[in-house]
């Protein structure tokens, strides 16, 4: 099984510093209130946090960006080491950074230091883009895309090009496969052509989709971009290729800290387009992503004062476990469920959907090919296990696919920890031999409704028969 496909990504770097604490009190001098038993943690910020998440997908992530010799070019430096290839651009000034005051985790206050843009192109800034095979631009205005114009627009005649634009910067080169602004920036794109609603939201368009689906549709020909996605937050996105628009909506509503979520949004979308994914499949994608990160707690679970960096994942395994554990780390709760799930059915489908409501996070555990020779006998698996995990973690019910090589998942089970094991309802009369592992940690097993008449050895009978 090959792992993702690199990716580039080219953009303004920052360095964002959050200080978290509780405000319980009204300063003496003055009526604002004081925030106190302050944690402070620092992780990147800008496309060093879009470079960040690509690389926590498993993936090879380039980051060309412009950096420099002061304290913060150097701590953000030392944050991506060992995770993220750094291509430098030279920056004149100090690098951007941003501080955020939080009380209970509600921003207060934002500080913001340093104004460095980046300098001219390098050569191996140049040929980084020349090589690459996908290209994600997160630009925020500080002159990396800037530089580097003339080769990215070269690049997305030949290559996917996803494009996370910014008020403050220049318009996407031609050609680009997708453009990601939100709501808000997309209105103010469009109203520079003469075509935007202006602000606030329209009496009879109280949602906003038919004034994101118009700005859309306008900037798709100003830009001359195969796609404009339009981000509605907790909503999910809209997705015009200057036609009726798709609305893609997010599969459960997530409360938190939305910071970074446009990252981990443009990140996923670039990912799946590097994958060979159309455009549709890599929205849903980014969608699925983006309600997850928010979901699990957001940049706030990033950040290296909290000792919960993650490592690249090695594998979906590896990214299984670590979203298990954000999720418990929050106090969300853990479903997890198993099974061979060769040929996908809608018995399947029924018993994730019921699954993943009850919890924070569903985790799929699946059986190697090897497992399933065993318990199925020659002939199975009828679908190889690269393409199991492809179909499940395309399911917008499913967070995370786990693979065990063993007949039964116990081990796998100890190590994820899950607060509920979901069954389907036809294994009420058998024993389960994982309900006391599972309960040696306070889990629970639980039984869901299953569709009868639906498995997978009928499905092949039938088909064998027409056949």
């Amino acid at each position: 099984m090959t792992g993702p496909t690199p990716l580039l990504v080219v953009g303004d770097a920052l360095l964002d510093h959050d200080l978290c604490g509780k405000a319980e009190r009204l300063a003496p001098d003055a009526p604002v209130p004081v925030v106190g038993g302050v944690r402070r943690t620092t992780r990147p910020g800008g496309a060093a946090l879009a470079a960040w998440l690509a690389a926590a997908d498993g993936r090879d992530v380039t980051l060309v960006t412009a950096l420099g010799r002061d304290p913060a070019s150097e701590r953000l430096g030392e944050l991506l080491a060992g995770r993220v290839r750094v291509v430098g651009l030279p920056l004149r000034g100090a690098l951007s950074s941003k501080t955020r005051v939080l009380a209970e985790g509600r921003p207060m206050l934002r500080l913001d230091d340093g104004e460095g843009r980046a300098g001219d192109a390098t050569e191996e800034a140049r040929r980084a883009v020349a090589d690459a095979g996908a290209v994600l631009v997160a630009d925020y205005g500080r002159g990396s895309a800037d530089v580097l114009r003339a080769v990215l627009a070269e690049a997305a005649g030949r290559a996917p090009v996803v494009w996370d634009p910014h008020p403050r910067g220049g318009a996407p080169v031609p050609g680009v496969r997708m453009v990601t602004p939100s709501a808000t920036e997309a209105r103010a794109f469009a109203a520079r052509f003469g075509a935007g609603a202006g602000a606030g939201e329209e009496p009879d368009d109280p949602a906003g989709l038919r004034g994101a689906a118009r700005d859309a549709g306008v900037l798709v020909d100003a830009w001359r971009a195969a796609s404009v996605v339009v981000t509605l937050g907790g909503r999910g996105a809209l997705l015009s290729h200057g036609g009726t628009p798709l609305m893609v909506p997010s599969p459960l509503t997530a409360e938190g800290d939305a910071c970074g979520a446009g990252d981990r949004f443009a990140a996923a979308a670039a990912g799946a387009l590097a994958d060979g994914d159309l455009t549709e499949t890599a929205v849903r994608a980014a969608v699925h992503a983006a309600t997850r990160f928010v979901a699990e707690g957001g940049v706030r679970s990033l950040g290296t004062g909290s000792g919960a960096v993650p490592e690249p994942a090695g594998g979906p395994t590896d990214d299984a476990l670590r979203t298990a554990a954000r999720v418990r780390a929050a106090g969300g709760t853990v479903v997890a469920a198993g099974g061979c799930f060769d040929l996908l059915h809608a018995g399947h489908v029924a018993l994730l959907q019921a699954a993943r409501r009850s919890g924070d996070c569903l985790i799929v555990c699946v059986n190697s090919d090897a497992s399933v020779r065993r318990r199925k006998g020659r002939g199975r698996p009828l679908v190889n296990v690269a393409d199991r995990i492809r179909v499940l973690r395309a399911l917008e019910c499913v967070d995370g696919v786990a693979v065990f090589e063993e007949d039964t998942p116990e081990q796998l089970l100890g190590e994820l920890r899950p607060h509920i094991w979901a069954k389907g309802g036809d294994y009420a009369m058998a024993p389960l031999p994982e309900a006391p592992l599972v309960a040696s940690w306070g889990g629970q097993v639980v039984l869901f409704p299953y569709l009868d008449g639906r498995s997978t050895t009928g499905i092949a009978a039938r088909a064998a028969l027409r056949g």
